[in-house]
C-alpha cells in the first residue's frame, strides 16, 4: 500500500495554519493540488472576516456600511452560528459585545479549520490534521507508515509552562479548541462586564463542530467552572470540556470524552 503524505504551513489570519495530510488513494501531486484550493479558501476567509482589512465584509459590517443580509453567504452562516453559540453559552460568548461591533474571531478559526478539512476530504485525503492557532480539526486518525491507524494525539500545555504537557486527548474524528493566555496574553473580554475574562486560566473543548468548540472554549475562559452547566444541554451532548481553574490551579472536566475518568473518580 503506497502512502502519500504532505505537511504544509500557510501564513494567514495573522498566524500560521499547519496542515498534515496522508492518503492511500491519491498521490502527493493531488494532495498539493488540494492544498492550492485550501490556500484560495483561506485567503477568501481573510478577505471576508478580517477586522484589520478595511475592505472586508466584517469591517464594513462593523462600520454600519452594510447589513448582514448584504454579506456573502459564509458571513451570514457564521453570524447565525454565533447567535446559536451565544444562546448555548448564556451570553458568555458574545461577539456583538466587542469594541467596534460584531467580531466573530472567536468562532471563525475553528469554523474555517472544518472547511479546510472538507476541501481535503473531497479531494481524497482521508487522514487530516488542521491546526489553526490552537483550533484543530481532525479526520480519519493518524495513518502510520505500516498502514495502521491510530488516533491523533493532541497535547494540552500548562499555561504557566508551555513546555509541560498536562494531558493528551486521543481523537480520530472531531475538533478540539483551547483558549488561554499562552501567546497573546489576556485578550478575551468578559461580555458581562466589559473587562478582561478571569474565569479560567485555560479552557479546552472537544466536539464535532470546530466553530462551536472554539466559541465554547472562549465562553469557559469567561465563566470558569460555572460554565460546566452548559454541557448539560442536549445541543452539547457530544461535547466535552477540560479547564484549568484560574485561582486554585486545579482542573475539572465534563462530557463524554472524560466520562470514564470522571466515573473512576466518583467510584
Amino acid at each position: 500500500m503506497a502512502i502519500a503524505r504532505g505537511a504544509y504551513e500557510i501564513e494567514v489570519w495573522g498566524t500560521i495554519l499547519y496542515i498534515e495530510v496522508a492518503s492511500t488513494t491519491i498521490d502527493r501531486a493531488a494532495i498539493d493540488a488540494a492544498i492550492d484550493d485550501v490556500k484560495k479558501f483561506v485567503v477568501e476567509v481573510d478577505n471576508n472576516f478580517s477586522t484589520y482589512k478595511e475592505s472586508s465584509s466584517i469591517s464594513q459590517l462593523r462600520r454600519g456600511e452594510i447589513e448582514i443580509g448584504q454579506c456573502p453567504q459564509n458571513v451570514q452562516d457564521v453570524w447565525a452560528a454565533c447567535l446559536n453559540a451565544r444562546y448555548l453559552s448564556d451570553g458568555a460568548f458574545d461577539p456583538w459585545k466587542v469594541e467596534g461591533g460584531f467580531d466573530p474571531s472567536g468562532f471563525v478559526k475553528g469554523w474555517a479549520a472544518d472547511k479546510v478539512a472538507e476541501i481535503l476530504l473531497q479531494a481524497g485525503c482521508a487522514h487530516i490534521q488542521v491546526n489553526a492557532a490552537g483550533d484543530l480539526t481532525l479526520r480519519g486518525g493518524n495513518l502510520l507508515d505500516g498502514g495502521e491507524v491510530e488516533p491523533w494525539k493532541i497535547g494540552i500545555s500548562n499555561p504557566d509552562n508551555t513546555q509541560e504537557v498536562l494531558r493528551i486527548f486521543e481523537i480520530f474524528d472531531g475538533s478540539i479548541a483551547t483558549s488561554g493566555h499562552y501567546e497573546r496574553g489576556a485578550h478575551i473580554t468578559d461580555p458581562y462586564t466589559g473587562l478582561i475574562a478571569i474565569g479560567a486560566k485555560s479552557a479546552t473543548v472537544l466536539g464535532p463542530d470546530g466553530g462551536l468548540t472554539d466559541a465554547m472554549a472562549t465562553a469557559l475562559m469567561v465563566t470558569g467552572d460555572n460554565g460546566a452547566k452548559f454541557f448539560g444541554q442536549p445541543e452539547l451532548a457530544e461535547y466535552s470540556a477540560w479547564c484549568i481553574d484560574r485561582h486554585e490551579g486545579t482542573a475539572w472536566g465534563v462530557g463524554p470524552a472524560l466520562a470514564d475518568e470522571i466515573a473512576a473518580q466518583i467510584s
